[in-house]
């Protein structure tokens, strides 16, 4: 075997050797992929890194520190794939423009429907949705909310299944 044939070979197993360890580090199910995209995901706080980070892990709490941090609203989940959740519909608000033209004709210009819902948890979600979806759904009624980033997919509860 030549020196260059044997050089060659080492390439090609370095470069095997390579792409595996990315296939493994990168992938989507990882737990090195899933501690990078801590890191690199988007934050839209003014606060900056140091308060988040302040505010994730306290050292000691005091009850009243206790009480003002279960006030504080979370941060919603904000991925392309939809989640689901069990949730009780506690608020809904619209945002509509009448307008009347002088022929008669009334019609409806930027329209806006938004569901908040609490969670198990107690975590309140802010949901976009059509303005079918923002009549049927009823309050106070638990169920399975499932969304995609903060629009509606639909709320299955126990006597109907609503679509946005």
């Amino acid at each position: 075997m030549t020196e260059q044939l044997r050089n060659l070979l080492i390439l090609l197993a370095a470069i095997v050797v390579i792409l595996i360890l990315i296939m493994l580090l990168f992938s989507g199910r990882s737990p090195f992929r899933r501690l990078l995209s801590l890191f690199l995901e988007e934050r839209h706080d003014d606060g900056g890194e140091y308060e988040a980070r302040a505010s994730a892990a306290p050292a000691r709490m005091t009850p009243s520190d206790r009480r003002a941090n279960v006030q504080e609203e979370p941060v919603q989940k904000r991925t392309s794939e939809p989640i689901v959740e069990m949730a009780t519909l506690i608020r809904k608000s619209d945002d509509r423009l009448r307008v009347i033209e002088s022929t008669g004709q009334i019609r409806l210009v930027d329209e806006y429907y938004e569901l908040v819902f609490v969670t198990r948890k107690g975590h309140k979600l802010k949901i976009e949705c059509s303005a079918e979806a923002y009549e049927k759904v009823p309050f106070n009624q638990q169920g399975s909310l499932t969304y995609r980033r903060n629009t509606l997919v639909k709320f299955k509860y126990y006597e109907d299944t609503v679509f946005n």
